[in-house]
């Protein structure tokens, strides 16, 4: 089995020495975060694993590995610094499929007083370099593949919908059932039960998602404000966030956003997700008072998260992400 990978795994170290070089030229500094947090963060599909971190009395407190290394990584830009990247391990519950694993790679890096426009050319910039260290012409997944060197598509979220689904998603804003009836109409089933929310990740999913990457990299950007959890609102334009995804062969390679800094409103957000949680699943996580804390301190910042793995399968043509990881869970 290791034999049958190894030529990929080889490969998945040179894009990582590659990325390193990349962030260390310009002056970025790598970072290494606590997998074990008080709060693996706060939003609802995303589930965690949790533990208990005991004392020699046998006393003890509940504790999560990470889901992504990003409040740790912003406490640090509250703390002072001011480009910094993180190539670590996180960890997602329930889920496990070609494209995850629940112990997997997450780039991280974070640019203060920058606008996003800045990190998505970063996240271009390093999908190429992940190209030249796997000396790949050619980014391929299962039957769709893209040139990691031709201009990226740029695509707003509106845009998007009307182009793949016939759907023009603001319009809905704040009515589920508007949505419900557009994407019934674009061919998507929905339940009776389906938020907005649920109906828009339906669509996307079906609709959009398959047609982005396609001979070249998809930079989808100004989600809906209400699919942004940690994003600040587009200047000018409330309805949208400064939120984007890049896109290779329909994989969802990186998620990306104009930080927002506004403490009592991402504690509103993390309150609402949390409640929908604890419907939805019947449980919630705590909320890191000391991220919030933080986060009133934070200066204006940029910052992307994108798969590791993931963009280690684009490069080498894998089509299961156990083929790019060293030792995959059983």
């Amino acid at each position: 089995m290791h034999a049958g990978r190894r030529a990929r795994l080889v490969a998945r170290s040179r894009i990582a020495a590659a990325v390193r070089a990349w962030f260390t030229e310009r002056a970025f500094l790598e970072v290494d975060t606590a997998a074990l947090q008080v709060s693996p963060g706060n939003e609802t599909h995303l589930h965690a694993f949790a533990t208990q971190a005991e004392d020699e009395s046998g006393g003890g407190r509940p504790l999560y590995l990470h889901t992504s290394p990003e409040f740790a990584c912003k406490k640090l830009l509250a703390a002072g610094e001011r480009r910094l990247f993180s190539l670590a391990h996180a960890f997602r519950n329930r889920e496990r499929g070609p494209l995850h694993h629940p112990e997997f790679t997450m780039l991280e890096w974070y640019r203060t007083e920058a606008p996003y426009d800045d990190v998505m050319a970063d996240a271009i910039s390093l999908l190429q370099a992940a190209a030249r260290a796997a000396n790949a012409v050619t980014f391929r997944w299962r039957d769709k593949t893209l040139d990691p060197f031709a201009s990226a598509e740029r695509l707003t979220v509106a845009e998007a919908f009307q182009r793949h689904a016939g759907i023009d998603v603001l319009s809905t804003l704040g009515n589920r059932d508007a949505l419900a009836n557009a994407a019934t109409a674009s061919g998507v089933r929905v339940a009776a039960d389906d938020t907005w929310g649920d109906v828009f990740s339906k669509v996307l999913v079906a609709r959009i998602e398959p047609n982005l990457g396609l001979g070249k990299p998809t930079l989808l950007y100004e989600y809906p404000a209400e699919e942004a959890a940690l994003a600040r609102p587009k200047p000018g334009d409330a309805r949208v966030a400064e939120r984007f995804e890049l896109y290779g062969c329909g994989v969802e390679l990186a998620n990306g956003f104009g930080e927002l800094t506004d403490a009592a409103e991402q504690r509103r957000r993390f309150a609402e997700q949390m409640a929908e949680k604890q419907r939805r699943y019947g449980e919630r996580y705590p909320i890191d008072e000391e991220f919030l804390a933080a986060l009133a301190l934070m200066p204006a910042a940029s910052g992307v998260a994108m798969g590791f793995d993931r963009l280690v399968m684009l490069a080498t043509g894998a089509t299961r992400i156990d083929d790019v990881v060293w030792t995959p869970v059983a």
